[in-house]
């Protein structure tokens, strides 16, 4: 009786799927997206900071305090999915801070009209890379809650490449 008992247990521990605490980590590349995307949200919105303070046209102003909101906005939300992966922010977090530190260093140094083309010259090639991103992690994420975030979001980063493409145009007449 006893053996058969533990031979139905056994059988039992077999036949239901397991759960480990790791289940909702993601695969490396889905990682990397996650932590390339805080970082690159994390350095919009301190650049759109410094656009806004610095920034001589309204147009430019304007854009820095777009990529404020969007990318804070952006950012809580993809940190919240990230920590319900069990995933470990501090690459990301170091990540934006070199980033933050590279990229201001280059525009701190800047005012008025230079200041305003290297700022959009920036943006302009920043949001080109996270489009062709995003649309990769919307197609190609393993992680289907990634996916549909990285989805979600792309509307708003092609709307923010065609914006900051338009400023860009009007600033070259």
């Amino acid at each position: 009786m006893i053996r058969t008992l533990a031979l139905l247990c056994v059988a039992i521990l077999f036949a239901v799927p397991s759960v480990r605490a790791d289940d909702n980590t993601m695969s490396s590349k889905d990682s990397k997206f996650v932590m390339e995307a805080i970082a690159g949200g994390e350095t919009e919105v301190a650049l759109g900071k410094l656009a806004v303070d610095k920034g001589s046209s309204a147009d430019v102003k304007a854009f820095g305090q777009k990529m404020i909101e969007d990318h804070t906005k952006a950012n809580d939300e993809l940190k919240e999915l990230a920590k319900s992966k069990n995933l470990d922010l501090k690459k990301g977090e170091d990540r934006a801070i070199k980033m933050e530190q590279k990229n201001s260093d280059k525009l701190t140094k800047k005012s008025g009209d230079e200041f305003d083309k290297a700022y959009v010259d920036l943006m302009v090639k920043d949001h080109e890379k996270d489009v062709k991103d995003f649309e990769k992690a919307s197609k190609d994420s393993d992680d289907a809650d990634l996916k549909a975030w990285a989805a979600k979001t792309l509307p708003t980063l092609q709307e923010h490449l065609q914006s900051i493409k338009d400023i860009q145009a009007k600033m070259e007449k």
